[in-house]
């Protein structure tokens, strides 16, 4: 599962960098918080988690684990779309913001929570990478 939270960081790391240059090319830099959005929270959490779940293949084995994919990749496009449309409509964008920021707040909340119910010492000594 590590492998398509990876390349799904990818894609948000491509549309960070198309919407940074729109805003350079334009001079439209009302953008700059979706942009910065879409490469934090899409490209470099969707890394992270990834990263984690690639060394601890077993984290994304569990309930723990398939609700916080579906959580995150539901609430993270919600909540990153929010961030543009805001320039937009701020009534309707921020609806967006409050129920895909929640969708992303629980994924990081359940992520966190599975981390500690069941990365064990043993795990951690297990995949070190010590000669």
């Amino acid at each position: 599962m590590g492998h398509t939270w990876i390349k799904l960081s990818v894609l948000y790391l491509v549309i960070g960098i198309s919407v940074g240059l729109f805003m350079s090319y334009t001079i439209q830099l009302n953008w700059a918080a979706g942009h910065a959005h879409v490469n934090v929270v899409g490209w470099l959490s969707t890394l992270g988690i990834g990263t984690v779940l690639s060394i601890y293949p077993h984290l994304a084995e569990n309930g723990l684990g398939t609700a916080t994919f579906w959580l995150y990749h539901i609430g993270v496009p919600l909540f990153l779309f929010s961030t543009f449309f805001v320039q937009v409509n701020p009534g309707v964008a921020h609806i967006f913001t409050f129920i895909g920021g929640s969708m992303f707040l629980a994924a990081i909340i359940l992520f966190g929570v599975n981390l500690f119910l069941n990365l064990k010492e043993e795990d951690v000594r297990k995949y070190k990478r010590v000669p």
